[in-house]
């Protein structure tokens, strides 16, 4: 066979085996009337969880909170640097404020695909009596995102290749993925995710999965795009956090802008998919340990208040050496109904 029918096949088995990665799907319509309405933001003045001593795990920053509460614990599986390489630790809470150290959980393995740098940045779920967690591995600005396992936070098997790679050539997604927040819905597992094109542009996407491990993105990724040039979030976004509440699917994000001061920025959505900024709601640190960044929301649904844990940093930079601590804080709906 010529070599260029062979690589014109080729090319076309690839587009083909492709195509079942990608369907438009959306979550079920939220319960309840949507309620319009705004929150108000209050932070704590203090960080809930500083960095390690000199020389640790976690000695630089700490960042990237993915929080459980089971069984009236709160595990918090949080992302650390040493200055090299960046780790997942697990710290444990009775009440989510005050934090106890249980020591590095992950490292990226150098022998495999995650190379020597990331093995963090992750979503921590409880399913079916395991610890599931997905993270984000792989040389700097070419990361992929990995699934680990535990039934005893002790012993994690990891999954051999990424469960999430990234897409093909000239899509929105072909450089680096990461920074995943893994939600259960309707049957399925849908992670909200960052992209990263050739032009280094870092947008949002969605994909869902029946067993966490084989995922099919939507096929009309982004759904969040950049800000416009002079906005909070128009040097990129990342780190997504989904919630359901008030009628509606609500996104809690960073937004980077081009002094590489971070913010969080919301969205609201009637299906999952479809997002509509909401540039009234945009939040910057409130203390000088956060000013410069504010970063990696979690979040947990409270009613009508929506308790949020945070990455914050007094450096302007896209992704560490900030002086990285974990703070806390509330989100207040408003219905606005209510104020006329």
């Amino acid at each position: 066979m010529p070599d260029a029918l062979r690589a014109g096949l080729a090319a076309v088995l690839l587009l083909a085996s492709g195509c079942g990665n990608y369907r438009e799907f959306a979550l079920s319509p939220p319960a309840g009337k949507p309620r319009q309405g705004r929150f108000s933001f209050k932070q704590e003045a203090l960080p809930v969880l500083e960095r390690g001593p000199a020389g640790s795990w976690d000695s630089v920053d700490v960042l990237n909170p993915s929080i459980v509460h089971h069984i009236n614990q709160y595990f918090n599986f949080y992302s650390g640097f040493d200055g090299k390489t960046w780790h997942t630790g697990l710290a444990i809470s009775p009440d989510g404020a005050g934090w106890l150290r249980r020591g590095k959980l992950l490292s990226p393995d150098p022998n495999s695909w995650e190379s020597g740098y990331m093995a963090a940045n992750g979503a921590a779920l409880r399913h079916e009596g395991e610890w599931l967690y997905w993270y984000q591995a792989g040389p700097r600005n070419a990361n992929r995102i990995g699934l680990a396992r535990s039934r005893d936070l002790t012993s994690w098997t990891r999954e051999v290749q990424p469960v999430l790679p990234a897409g093909p050539r000239g899509s929105w997604d072909e450089v680096s993925i990461g920074d995943p927040y893994v939600l259960r819905r309707d049957g399925f597992f849908f992670m909200y995710y960052l992209g990263m094109d050739r032009a280094r542009r870092q947008r949002l996407g969605v994909a869902r999965s029946t067993d966490g491990v084989r995922w099919t993105k939507l096929r009309s990724n982004p759904v969040l795009e950049l800000g416009e040039p002079g906005e909070f979030d128009d040097n990129g976004l990342g780190e997504p956090a989904v919630w359901e509440s008030n009628g509606f699917y609500w996104m809690i994000y960073t937004g980077r802008d081009r002094s590489e001061t971070r913010r969080l920025g919301m969205a609201q959505s009637p299906d999952g998919v479809r997002w509509t900024k909401r540039r009234d709601l945009v939040f910057s640190g409130e203390a000088p340990w956060n000013q410069s960044v504010l970063c990696d929301p979690e979040v947990e649904v409270l009613g009508d208040r929506i308790r949020v844990w945070f990455g914050g940093g007094n450096r302007p930079s896209p992704d560490e050496n900030l002086s990285g601590a974990i703070g806390a804080g509330m989100l207040r709906f408003q219905d606005v109904s209510l104020t006329k």
